[in-house]
């Protein structure tokens, strides 16, 4: 086990290095921060000197270096756009994404299960059928236009909620809610729907086809033999199995949600990290698009690791086997 754990970290390392190499490679290239940094008025010693001073004219295998050993200590560097340390801006724009994330998930669970179990209890009905063509409305069309749709109807034209901003905040210490205020719930409305309807039609149609495998097992039809009530062996026993597989998805999906923020944040405005990520890009913040990356990927990375041991932990078969050869990153 000990050895398992250890040689899933040494591959978490590894991992965590090729994404910021890759990372670090591309938005070296994406164009000259000294650009965005100076006016057109500043002379050529000046962009030189300054260039000296952010460390660009040193080797890339130097630039990289440096990057990791001060990564490793969560200190990435100064934004060329705000000149201010990365890790300040992070924290800042944290809670937004946080809580978002938080929301959209919440509702992709609390929506899609029931659907899920419904569809597979009631396949004929007309009500299954129309949730199964909503999930696919969910899974078809993209992040960006569901925003916009959601937008035009719900702010344009029926001036309910809010369509951009993240609304009025409490401070609780170095963390802002929305949470606590009515505006702040409101505001959160449509972009939590628009970042949770992929996850919630994912966990639906996952909890349907999980169900519906699990009524077909021998255990089951011996329970309805022994003369046990509906609710009892769907709720009893095939629910009980079928969220095993959902628990572990719906874990594994925690990075993705956070990843695909940007482009609600995006639409929607909302004064998270992934909106810091796109502006970013458009001014070359060369140390605010790395560090995103980067955590973005720890996310990840550390969301797998846990998955991968927490098989260990349940599945004796694995343990049996050598944990060697078990469930990949």
């Amino acid at each position: 086990m000990i050895a398992f754990i250890v040689r899933r970290l040494i591959q978490s390392v590894l991992v965590m290095l090729a994404v910021a190499l890759v990372g670090f490679a591309l938005f070296h290239y994406v164009g000259d921060p000294i650009n965005n940094l100076v006016g057109h008025d500043t002379s050529l010693a000046d962009r030189a000197q300054l260039r000296e001073d952010l460390g660009l004219n040193d080797p890339f295998p130097v630039q990289f270096a440096r990057f990791v050993v001060n990564a490793a200590q969560a200190d990435f560097g100064i934004s060329y756009r705000h000149g201010r340390p990365v890790e300040d801006l992070l924290v800042e724009r944290a809670p937004a994404t946080l809580e978002l994330s938080f929301a959209a998930g919440l509702f992709a669970l609390a929506v899609g299960l029931p659907m899920g179990i419904y569809t597979a209890l009631n396949r004929r009905g007309w009500l299954s059928k129309a949730f199964l063509t909503i999930s696919l409305i969910g899974v078809s069309l993209p992040t960006f236009l569901i925003g916009i749709l959601l937008i035009l109807v719900f702010s344009v034209w029926l001036g309910w909620l809010s369509s951009f901003g993240r609304g009025e905040t409490v401070q609780i210490g170095w963390w802002t809610t929305g949470f606590l205020t009515w505006d702040g719930l409101r505001a959160l409305i449509l972009p939590s729907i628009t970042l949770g309807l992929f996850q919630m039609t994912l966990i639906m149609r996952l909890v349907r086809a999980e169900m519906l495998e699990v009524l077909r097992t021998d255990y089951i039809k011996f329970a309805r033999a022994r003369g046990l009530s509906a609710r009892a062996i769907n709720f009893g026993h095939a629910l009980k199995n079928t969220l095993v597989p959902v628990i572990t998805i719906t874990g594994l999906q925690l990075g993705s949600v956070i990843a695909f923020a940007i482009i609600t944040e995006t639409v929607f405005q909302w004064p998270g990290m992934g909106l810091l990520f796109i502006q970013a890009i458009e001014f070359v913040d060369i140390p605010v698009m790395a560090a995103y990356l980067v955590l973005v990927a720890f996310v990840f990375v550390v969301i797998n690791l846990v998955v991968d041991i927490l098989y260990v932990v349940v599945d004796p078969r694995l343990r049996v086997g050598g944990a060697a050869g078990g469930h990949g990153s």
